[in-house]
């Protein structure tokens, strides 16, 4: 009974190391050495009830905004939820960046980035995505790039920080459901490899 009871944390310490040393040597936290990749892929998070981006969010959009400006990446793919008439992530992600000096005709929106899957998928299937920086929060890094790697992009990622500049509660939520993230994202990778919820 003891040897049943362990084989769920044993499923997830086992998915979460295979995932993270998967993606060992392409999370850097520094945007000026990140080796330049065509596109900037931005995952969306959320946004605020005023349609603003929430902290999170505005940090992924600034460090993509920076990647751009160092030259790193020529374009910014902005891809999150955008499921009902009143939440719209990628609009706001694409207002922060445009304000910031990023150029209309350097940014392309995906409007049905419903998770990191679906974004990474639909990055390389439907928008010819073949090398990348995938942006998003330290946490969330590894399981985001390694997710593009295996839909065929040459993917590294830049994690913003984030421990230190988010509350400790919230922060450790987002862990705890980032573990259940990865246990799924090697389900999907390796195993059922489903559609995004819009494939076309």
């Amino acid at each position: 009974m003891l040897a049943l009871l362990a084989i769920p944390p044993l499923l997830v310490v086992g998915a979460v190391g295979f995932v993270r040393a998967s993606a060992a040597g392409d999370v850097g936290g520094n945007a000026a050495e990140i080796p330049p990749r065509g596109v900037a892929i931005v995952l969306g998070a959320q946004v605020r009830p005023d349609g603003q981006p929430s902290m999170m969010l505005a940090e992924r959009v600034d460090a993509a905004v920076d990647l751009y400006r160092r030259g790193r990446v020529e374009r910014l793919l902005l891809t999150g939820d955008n499921s009902t008439v009143s939440y719209d992530e990628v609009t706001a992600m694409r207002d922060r960046a445009m304000s910031a000096g990023v150029p209309a005709a350097a940014i392309t929106l995906d409007y049905a980035g419903f998770d990191t899957y679906d974004s990474c998928w639909r990055a390389r299937h439907l928008f010819g995505v073949t090398s990348a920086v995938v942006v998003t929060q330290a946490f969330h890094a590894p399981r985001a790039v390694f997710t593009c790697q295996a839909q065929g992009i040459d993917a590294v990622a830049l994690g913003v920080p984030d421990w230190g500049r988010h509350p400790t509660g919230v922060m450790a939520r987002l862990a705890a459901r980032e573990l259940v993230a990865t246990v799924k994202a090697l389900w999907e990778v390796e195993v059922a490899r489903p559609l995004p919820v819009f494939p076309q």
